[in-house]
Formats: structure tokens, C-alpha cells, sequence
């Protein structure tokens, strides 16, 4: 049975635009695969905590020597971690928050990616390598390859490091730009068109994951 691991990152709820694309992609995914299961994490309702020093110290040291809060630390970034390693495909919904991911996003990263884990060395294979990711993110400016700013945006490049480089998934990145820009009129367009390709494109890779996972 295909799982899918959905994981939700904006504050902004029922407005948000990148949530309403991966709930999208979430409901053609459901329809073209019906015997599927979700496991869904809404990190920014349901916040996970920052790392701390016994988060980070337990897994380099042996298990009786740990005390009990770097023990309780292990545990739980361990069933974190299995939860994505046990996912046959992820999605991620992120907006830009000051040119990078929200914060609920980074504290979710920075649980789930442990050495020895979730993180192999340079040459090995990965568990998660060829699975497919997708990443929808949405943009309130402009931020692509030909925009004045598009060097500013360290949303999608770092995501790609992680999903595609460091995990070694299938990776799509589906964006949608200049959501919240409403004038100038030619900007406006852009707009609407940019969420027209970002809503096909989402409708595209959902039916492709499905018939992947159910082939």
C-alpha cells in the first residue's frame, strides 16, 4: 500500500496559496490512488521543537551513556525520521518567508535529517533514492531565473539540496509567483498565469506519482 508523507508549512491557512496547491495535489493523488494512505503534518498548527544540545549530542554518543533527555531526544527523532524513511512519496507546501522557508519547515528539516539516519556519506546510496518528491512552493514577488531578484531566493535551491542531493529523491518543484501582486496590470497577468501553470502542472505530477507507486 503507497503512502504518502504530507507535510504543510505555512501559517497562513485556508489563504495560503502553496497549501491549497498541495491539498490539490493531495486530492488527485487520493482519486488515482484509492488504496493509498496519507501521513500529514501541518508543522506550523502542530510545531515541532528546535533542536537543542541533547537533540543534537544523543546521536553521537552510545546509547548507556545517554541521559534521559538525550534518550527522550533519540526517541523522538527517530520515529520522525522513520516516518519519512517508511514514506514511498513526500510532498512539501512552503511559501517564502524573508527569502528562505518558514521556520516550522527548517525545525522539521533539522529533526528529521540525522547522520548515520537519514543522512548516508558521500557515495552511498540512499534508502530514499528515486522516490518521488514534490515541493510546491508559492512566491509573493518574482523570483525567477530572469527576475531582478531572482538570486535572492533561497527557498528552492536549498530545498533541492536537501530532497534531491542530500536524500537523493526524484525531485519536481512545482512554484507558483507573484501571489500576492494584484498592479500593475501586466504584473497581475503574470500572476494569474503563473498560478494557471503551477495548478496544471500540480494536476500532471500528482496522476504520474499515482500511476508510478501503483505500477
Amino acid at each position: 500500500m503507497a503512502r504518502l508523507l504530507h507535510i504543510d508549512s505555512s501559517p497562513m491557512g485556508d489563504m495560503s496559496v502553496s497549501r491549497g496547491l498541495a491539498a490539490a495535489f493531495r486530492a488527485r493523488w487520493e482519486e488515482e490512488l484509492p488504496t493509498g494512505t496519507v501521513v500529514y503534518r501541518d508543522v506550523c498548527a502542530d510545531p515541532l521543537p528546535l533542536l537543542d544540545r541533547d537533540a543534537i549530542m544523543t546521536f553521537y554518543m552510545p546509547e548507556e551513556a545517554r541521559t534521559q533527555a538525550q534518550a527522550e531526544a533519540a526517541r523522538y527523532r527517530t520515529a520522525l525520521a522513520e516516518e519519512l524513511l517508511s514514506a514511498d512519496a513526500v510532498l512539501v507546501s512552503a511559501p517564502m518567508h524573508n527569502w528562505t522557508i518558514p521556520a516550522h519547515l527548517k525545525a522539521w528539516l533539522d529533526q528529521v535529517l540525522i547522520d548515520g539516519v537519514t543522512l548516508v556519506q558521500p557515495g552511498e546510496t540512499h534508502p530514499l533514492a528515486g522516490r518521488p518528491a514534490t515541493v510546491v512552493l508559492a512566491y509573493g514577488g518574482g523570483y525567477t531565473p530572469d527576475a531582478p531578484l531572482a538570486g535572492w531566493d533561497h527557498v528552492e535551491p536549498y530545498l533541492r539540496t536537501v530532497f534531491a542531493g542530500a536524500l537523493q529523491m526524484e525531485l519536481s518543484v512545482i512554484t507558483a509567483q507573484l501571489t500576492l501582486v494584484n498592479e500593475p496590470p501586466e504584473l497581475a497577468e503574470l500572476a494569474r498565469k503563473s498560478r494557471r501553470e503551477a495548478e496544471a502542472a500540480i494536476e500532471e505530477r500528482a496522476r504520474k506519482v499515482a500511476a508510478q507507486l501503483a505500477g
